[in-house]
């Protein structure tokens, strides 16, 4: 057991409805140095109570290939995740669909011409589904952008807009990740591709560190008004999790003792309830975003946490929240 497994085992919970069909729209599978996050402790994590019956894995830069054109490099990730999901579907291995949809990595700044680089992701996976080309970006310092080292105002550049005119071609959806001070962006650009599926990342990323620490309520207000804003856009929908990263500000990383499902609630209800309030149970989906979030509990509590804000809903909202919106949107009874 390693030195987080002790420090997440501090914490154990019943599992709350543990028959619950779930989809876990939101994971990454990587092999670095000192972290590594694949099959076995997907399947760990993924096993440890809840009914997760598949998942969706999105883009995190694991497995590019190490020759050819760069703009082409990023289809290894789809080659990687295609293998990991062949085992899966195996049978072997349980229940759980591992990928069951893949979201990878296109430079959509390539313009029209990243057709070819989209067209070969699709060929060398059916569970191919779209990309995500994050546009995390701040000022500061202090906040990192994101992996994909985007510019300020990225989603309102022409080049990537020809991109994702490409990508809206094809029929294949985009996954955003950003930070709140950019959700109008996304809206500008959803507002202006009502035709391409889009699906919002971890509330849109509330940033709770550098020169955000300490402004939680003046930054929720804008968020609440932002999201309502972007909801009203029909092709976007909602991913509900990732945010208990470092980046949030909650800092449950920092304790003695990861958090329960009480204190995640707590902290985090009045953005998960807005959110579903605005798009709706059809249009939101519950995701984990592990092994990122993992910083901060463990599967089995987050997941947990989840429920108990769904305590409320009724059973055919509650198989949205948990399973079919994310099954629906990323097209998954394909896989079957």
């Amino acid at each position: 057991m390693n030195e987080q497994a002790r420090w997440l085992a501090q914490v154990e919970e019943p599992i709350i409805d543990p028959e619950l069909a779930i989809c876990d729209p939101h994971h990454h599978l990587w092999d670095h140095p000192t972290n590594r996050y694949l099959l076995d402790e997907l399947l760990a994590d993924t096993g440890s109570g809840h009914r997760v019956v598949s998942t969706v894995f999105v883009e995190c830069s694991s497995m590019y290939r190490a020759r050819g054109p760069t703009a082409m490099r990023p289809v290894g990730e789809t080659e990687f995740v295609n293998g990991v999901a062949a085992m899966s579907a195996s049978g072997r291995y349980g229940e759980t669909r591992v990928a069951a949809g893949i979201v990878s990595f296109a430079d959509l700044t390539l313009g029209a011409a990243v057709g070819e680089v989209l067209d070969e992701h699709a060929r060398l996976s059916r569970r191919f589904r779209g990309i995500r080309h994050a546009a995390g970006w701040d000022a500061s310092d202090e906040v990192r952008n994101s992996h994909t080292n985007p510019p300020q105002r990225l989603l309102a550049r022409k080049d990537f807009r020809a991109g994702f005119k490409a990508l809206g071609e094809r029929r294949m959806s985009f996954d955003a990740w950003l930070y709140h001070t950019q959700i109008e962006e996304l809206t500008d650009l959803a507002r202006a591709f009502p035709d391409v599926p889009i699906v919002l990342d971890h509330f849109g990323g509330p940033l709770g560190i550098g020169p955000y620490e300490g402004d939680r309520q003046r930054i929720f207000d804008k968020w609440r008004s932002d999201i309502a804003a972007l909801a009203r856009c029909e092709n976007v929908h909602a991913k509900l999790g990732g945010l208990v990263m470092p980046i949030n500000g909650f800092g449950f990383h920092k304790r003695d003792k990861p958090a329960t499902s009480d204190e995640l609630v707590a902290a985090t209800r009045d953005y998960y309830l807005h959110a579903i309030d605005c798009f709706g149970p059809s249009r939101c989906m519950f995701e984990s975003n592990f092994p990122v979030d993992k910083q901060s509990c463990s599967y089995a509590v987050l997941w947990n946490s989840f429920k108990k804000i769904a305590k409320a809903f009724s059973a055919a909202e509650k198989a949205a929240l948990f399973h079919d919106t994310a099954a629906r949107f990323y097209r998954l009874d394909a896989e079957l």
